[in-house]
């Protein structure tokens, strides 16, 4: 359990800072799946154990919050490459106003 635990941890942190540190929107929306399958494993690890299903029902729910992330990200994404012709998140920053 530890070992599991502490790959989440991991697994999280590398996502973390790959937000953090990357300015490609589509690094970045990668890196935040990465983040939602760390908090996911974890849920399952925890779940199995204490022997309840809870953590796999949270899992399937950070699933399709994932699912909708992507659909609405990489709808932004498609706009803000039509209308910068870049996927920067710096260039987008310049959209204000």
């Amino acid at each position: 359990m530890e070992a599991a635990l502490l790959l989440a941890g991991v697994l999280f942190m590398l996502g973390l800072i790959s937000v953090l540190i990357r300015r490609n929107v589509i690094f970045m929306l990668i890196s935040v799946e990465i983040m939602l399958n760390a908090a996911g494993l974890a849920f399952i690890v925890a779940g199995s154990k204490w022997v309840q299903p809870d953590g796999q029902v949270m899992f399937i729910f950070i699933l399709t919050m994932a699912a909708a992330e992507v659909s609405v990200g990489l709808a932004l994404i498609l706009q803000i490459y039509h209308q910068l012709k870049t996927l920067d998140s710096d260039a987008a920053s310049f959209m204000k106003g």
